[in-house]
């Protein structure tokens, strides 16, 4: 393993950049209606020189209002969803866990439905309001990490195999629960469908962006303060204590910060699954498994893969949409067989 420097770290950070950028410039201009990039950008260079006042009211309504946002909400739910893997994948010592296959995205869709369920049924002022369904979502998740990982421990030590069943398992329950409350309430519940499918599409108030933005900072750089400690819990939780690894510690402060990031994601966005396993596993195979420079690289490897998804969802069949759950599926699933076959052979 190559010895991690600051100045390599930037460089590997800025190149996903690049294509971060890329990734958003195409996001910006396809989609059911064209938008011109050419004359968008000579729009803004008139307006920064003072030759115009303001831009065509159409991109207004087009970029800023629509696309800009969910491109935002997309980068945010990405990055948060892959460091979450990430995360969970060093903890649990699986290369197949993550947040979808784990049923933790199952259980944060069901903390957020009881969340809106609770909602008209109690006096909140409008901030608690706001907050109220990522809190669902994230109660759910951590209820449901505990619940996999106390299935997934035998004789003291976690069992992949029966972690990976036990996530299955888990997750299958959740769903049932969740398509029993779709059945039976009436409503803007019945619209959830679609959502828990991972939708970007909902309009958000500007405050819940900073809310995202500042819970995913906290909760990846708590994550990121136990790098080092991941990289010695790959070797097994004996041999890292007997290195000097806090374990309790760290376990404790990467489920809570894992939780907080899938609630999060899946509080705006529903069940986007498989983003999770495949973008750690991809910046594994780029950039090495040191956890140092994986989390920042798959958090940016997270907004590429979704911002992506997203737009294909919205252009293939335009101008209807897909869910950008059914995208990643499309690439996830075959993965993820795949792996779980060099797993169990």
């Amino acid at each position: 393993m190559r010895p991690l420097t600051l100045r390599r770290l930037l460089l590997q950070c800025f190149a996903l950049l690049v294509i971060l950028f890329v990734v958003v410039v195409i996001a910006v201009k396809f989609g059911a209606v064209p938008v011109s990039l050419y004359a968008l950008g000579r729009d803004l260079w008139n307006v920064l020189l003072h030759q115009r006042t303001n831009i065509s009211s159409d991109y207004v309504l087009i970029i800023q209002n629509i696309r800009l946002p969910r491109i935002l909400l997309g980068i945010i739910v990405g990055a948060s969803l892959s460091v979450a893997g990430t995360s969970f994948q060093a903890l649990l010592r699986n290369p197949l866990a993550d947040p979808y296959v784990l049923g933790v995205s199952s259980g944060a869709g069901l903390g957020a439905i009881l969340a809106l369920i609770v909602e008209p049924h109690v006096t909140l002022s409008p901030v608690f309001a706001a907050l109220l369904t990522p809190l669902g979502a994230f109660l759910g998740a951590s209820a449901t990490v505990a619940a996999v990982y106390f299935l997934g421990r035998r004789e003291g030590q976690i069992d992949s195999t029966t972690l990976l069943l036990g996530g299955v398992i888990t997750a299958s329950f959740i769903s049932a629960i969740i398509m029993f409350l779709m059945s039976t309430l009436t409503g803007n519940l019945r619209g959830l469908s679609f959502w828990l499918m991972g939708d970007l599409s909902t309009p958000l108030q500007k405050s819940v962006y900073w809310f995202l933005a500042i819970g995913f900072v906290a909760a990846s750089g708590a994550i990121y303060t136990t790098a080092s400690d991941l990289n010695l819990l790959l070797a097994g939780e004996k041999e890292a204590m007997h290195l000097g690894v806090d374990v309790p510690r760290v376990r404790l402060v990467v489920y809570i910060a894992a939780s907080l990031l899938t609630g999060l994601a899946v509080s705006v966005s529903g069940a986007i699954g498989y983003v999770g396993l495949i973008v750690p596993h991809v910046m594994r195979l780029i950039f090495g498994s040191d956890h140092r420079t994986l989390l920042p690289t798959a958090a940016i490897g997270g907004a590429i893969a979704v911002v992506f998804a997203d737009t294909l969802a919205r252009t293939v069949v335009a101008p209807n949409e897909l869910a950008v759950g059914a995208v990643t599926a499309v690439v996830g699933a075959p993965l993820f067989i795949y792996l779980l076959r060099r797993r169990l052979a």
